[in-house]
Order: C-alpha cells, then structure tokens, then sequence
C-alpha cells in the first residue's frame, strides 16, 4: 500500500522529548497520523510497551484513532490480522508489545491498569479528572492532542508544567494533504473578512491557534450510552447530500421527559435507492422539500411513509425554537451529530454582532429539525412555515 507519507508533522513530532506531549493543531493537520506511526514504531522496536489510546467514546475511537491505527498498520506492512483482538480492541505485537484502545467513559479502564504510554485523542472531549487518573497510572510519556476551538483544562493545567512541551501543527505540515482540501481549508481565510464566525473558524481550523466559541445553538443536549428498552421510536428526519455535503439520517424516540437521537447515516455519494435502503417504514419519515423528485423516487423503492417538510423563509429559527424547548439525549455512537452540536453557533458580523443567523455544519441538526417541525409544531402556528 502507498497512502501512507512520512509528513512534516511526524518529523515535527519526532523531536519531541518531554513526559507529556501537548499537540493543538487545525484541521487535517495529521495529528493522529503522525501520532500513531511513532507509537507503533515504539511498539514494534521495545519488547513488552505497553500503550493506551483513550478516547471520549468507543464509537468515536472506531471512527478515528483506530480506524487510523489499522490504515497505518496495513499501509506499513506490519499489520497481521490474527494479532488484533477485535473484542478486546487491543494489538499484540511479536515482542509482547501491545496497543490497546479504550474509552474515557468506561471506569474499570480509566482507573485501571498501569502503561508506559497514553495517548489521549481530542483531550478536549474528556474532563481533568479523567485525564488525572490516566497520567498518574502512566509511567513514561503522555500524547495529547485537540483542535483549539476553545480554552480547557491543558490551558490551564499543563500551559506551565514544566514536564509539558506544545506543539501546533495546521494543515500545511501534512504533506499528504490532496490539493482539494488544502483549497477548500483556504476558503475560509477569505471568509474570515466576513463574519466572527469564519474568523474564528480560521484562527482554529486553519492556523491552529486557541479560538473562542461563543454563542453555541443547543446546550439542552447531553450523552447517552445506549437507547434505553422503553424509549419509543416516533420517527426520523432525513436531509439529502451527494458529492460533498453527506446524505444524514437521524432517527427520534421519545422516553420520559426526553427526546433521544440516534445518528443513522452519515454518508456522501448515496443514491436514492441506496437511501432507501437505510430507510424503513417502520415510523413517519420526514425530508427536506427541496429535492420532491428524490422523495418520489424513494417511495418508488418502496418506502411509503416518507413526507416533505413544510418549510419557508423563517423556518430554520422556528426549527431551532422548537428544539431549544425540548430537552435531548444523544447516543454516544452519533458523532458526527455531536460533532455539530457541539459547533453549531449563532453567527456574528466583522464587528462582532450576534446575527440571528446559525452557522456551522448542521446536516443532521436539519434532518432533526425536520422531524420536530412537523410533529412538535401546532397547526395554528404551520403558517409561519408554509412556503
């Protein structure tokens, strides 16, 4: 295999040579790419290492750092299938050597074992008792790595450690970047002329600098590990996407006082009766109006309870109101929702004036508010989103 480069950022990286390795950077700046290919030539070349890659979750681990780790191992020619526990996710070198992958939300592990090396993916996502436990059963070095987007516990715990060093990295230090998306990272310094937002964005994601991110939509969410038994599916909202933008399900169950959302798809280039395919009808489907030929075609394929959304000029404020007055569980397997989520701001002018406008990514927030548009909203109020 050839899609793996020796970058800028895993010499930068190289060099690095106290206990705790504290590595902000922007976006696609190959930090958990240059991370990991140091921790396994560690592994590989010292007999029985032991080391821990911790994340928030196990479905973010599974979507990022080790999906990473096993495109590394493979692109390498070192990965041997039989060594890798799938149930223990956990890689066994020859030597006794091991990588083991655990989440930040699972006790038994946090206070657990002891390891010669942690490697704590996105430490933003995580809290400073968490992390705490980890470095004090850590014997040698400690890896951590986050994108900026705002001030946390290594600010103001490890900034003046003297056994931390810090290393920014940004896009222009992956090498192995593709010029598609080093131009469309570089449309945001323009954009930035524009509006707080895209400054922001650009001071975090393109220049990997510490960014501030005021002004978040939704605070009237937290996590859940599983979908309760007696939670209730009510229905799932769908927003259309193709080549850039992905096709986003999200399904909806109530339970208690809560609404509880589930992430069940997130995927580009998926043709109508691919979209289907994910579908049931099972529960009401409600979709963006925007695209009826693609609603008629997917109940060609047989999904019958699909129904455009009524929508107009206000309708993605009275979308938001209606989901600020409600109270939401998130699964801890939808990441790419909590993803935005945790992105998703009120816009403000070059001046700094809050614009009653939303910004960020916000394709499954759309096929949620979909959804809770047409079954929260009361038909006396339908006319404030009538097209």
């Amino acid at each position: 295999m050839s899609d793996f480069a020796y970058t800028t950022a895993i010499r930068k990286l190289r060099k690095l040579t106290k206990r705790i390795k504290c590595i902000p950077g922007g976006s696609s700046a190959g930090k958990t790419f240059g991370i990991l290919p140091i921790l396994i030539d560690k592994a590989a070349r010292t007999p029985r290492l032991e080391i821990s890659v911790v994340s928030e979750t196990i479905p973010h681990l599974r979507r990022g750092a080790m999906k990473d780790f096993i495109k590394i191992m493979q692109a390498t020619n070192r990965y041997i299938d039989a060594n890798w526990n799938r149930t223990l996710l956990k890689y066994n070198f020859s030597n006794g050597s091991y990588i083991e992958f655990f989440s930040a939300d699972q006790e038994e592990n946090v206070r657990g074992p002891r390891r010669h090396i942690l490697y704590v993916n996105e430490a933003n996502n995580i809290n400073f008792e968490t992390y705490h436990q980890l470095a004090i059963r850590t014997r040698d070095e400690i890896w951590l790595d986050w994108n900026p987007s705002v001030e946390f516990w290594a600010y103001t715990e490890l900034m003046h450690d003297d056994d931390a060093e810090w290393l920014t990295l940004t896009y222009k230090d992956n090498d192995a970047l593709s010029p598609s998306i080093i131009k469309e990272i570089e449309k945001a310094k323009k954009k930035a002329e524009t509006s707080k937002y895209w400054e922001n964005w650009w001071l975090v994601y393109g220049l990997g600098q510490l960014g501030m991110l005021e002004g978040v939509v939704f605070d009237n969410w937290d996590q859940i590990s599983n979908i309760p038994a007696d939670a209730r599916l009510i229905g799932r909202g769908l927003d259309f996407g193709y080549s850039n933008d992905p096709t986003a399900v999200a399904d909806v169950y109530k339970w208690n006082d809560y609404r509880i959302l589930d992430e069940r798809c997130y995927q580009t280039k998926l043709v109508n009766s691919a979209i289907a395919a994910v579908l049931d009808n099972d529960v009401p489907i409600y979709a963006d109006s925007a695209e009826p030929k693609s609603i008629d075609e997917i109940r060609n394929c047989g999904i019958h309870r699909i129904e455009p959304t009524k929508k107009g000029t206000d309708s993605i404020n009275y979308g938001i109101q209606l989901m600020q007055g409600q109270r939401y569980l998130v699964t801890a397997r939808s990441t790419n929702l909590i993803k935005e989520l945790r992105g998703y701001c009120w816009d403000k002018d070059k001046n700094g004036v809050t614009l009653n406008k939303p910004c960020g990514l916000d394709h499954l927030i759309d096929a949620v508010r979909y959804h809770e548009m047409m079954t929260l909203a009361q038909p006396a109020s339908w006319s404030k989103i009538w097209a």
